[in-house]
């Protein structure tokens, strides 16, 4: 928090950061003046909101179907496979991606060649790639979300289940009576954790996939940091920059947690 002081002065390394001259909120309108400010603020918004509308859901599914697996030997290999992405960095996993979706040599592109449609350069299309992140980002995180939703539906009381198999309920009702509900607190505090994340579009990701022709759909908050912080060297900017995106997520947490509160008394963080 001591560092959080650069966001208010004109940091220079040789003077410290007591030593730097103190000019307030300046690097915050800065930022607000900036050119760039709507477009990083929305193309971070849209592509977390994305990522939260089809990639919060995945994991829940995924611990859904394989709770519902009776054979051992296949769901743990099922685990195994949807766990594997997430050790995987994004350097290998970007080459990965330019490979099956390269317009030349992808297996996408083959496939769409022989049904003569016409190649798509999806890494380089600002009408794909929000969907080649979302995509990729469920991918590689699905199998460790689950990892949540598979123990906290582990601790369901099995009698639940006895009774409701006697009284003729399917495996659907099962899920949606009994399982669902029990684990509502554990989705619900993910949820709110996931909202107040919601200011990080993943750095890492687009930083290795972008390109100068998807800027405009990919550029966001984390990446003009990078830009101004590291490359421009304005650390005070970045760092005014840095605590914007954390007070808003922190905001976002305190009103979902409301939220959750109203809803549901014993759901939510604190």
């Amino acid at each position: 928090m001591y560092g959080a002081i650069i966001a208010f002065k004109d940091f220079k390394p040789l003077d410290g950061i007591l030593g730097s001259r103190w000019v307030g909120l300046q690097n915050f309108i800065d930022f607000f003046n900036h050119p760039s400010f709507s477009l990083v603020l929305s193309n971070t918004v849209i592509i977390s909101f994305y990522k939260i509308l089809f990639g919060f859901p995945a994991p829940i599914i995924l611990a859904l179907l394989l709770n519902e697996v009776k054979v051992s030997g296949f769901k743990r290999l099922v685990q195994t496979v949807t766990y594997l992405p997430h050790f995987l960095s994004w350097v290998v996993i970007t080459g990965l991606v330019s490979s099956v979706l390269s317009p030349s040599t992808g297996i996408v592109n083959i496939l769409l060649k022989s049904m003569n449609i016409k190649p798509i350069y999806f890494m380089a299309d600002p009408k794909y790639f929000r969907a080649v992140l979302v995509i990729t980002d469920i991918w590689k995180e699905v199998g460790w979300g689950s990892i949540i939703y598979l123990a906290a539906i582990s601790g369901i009381n099995q009698e639940l289940y006895e009774a409701a198999i006697i009284d003729g309920a399917g495996r659907w009702k099962r899920t949606v009576y009994i399982t669902l509900p029990s684990i509502s607190s554990t989705i619900i505090i993910m949820l709110i954790l996931r909202v107040g994340s919601i200011m990080n579009a993943g750095f890492e990701q687009i930083f290795m996939m972008y390109n100068a022709s998807v800027y405009d759909v990919s550029d966001v908050i984390d990446t003009f940091v990078y830009r101004m912080g590291l490359e421009r060297r304005r650390y005070s900017f970045a760092t005014a920059v840095g605590l914007f995106k954390s007070i808003i997520g922190f905001t976002l947490i305190v009103i979902t947690n409301k939220i959750s509160k109203r809803i549901d008394e014993d759901s939510g963080i604190w």
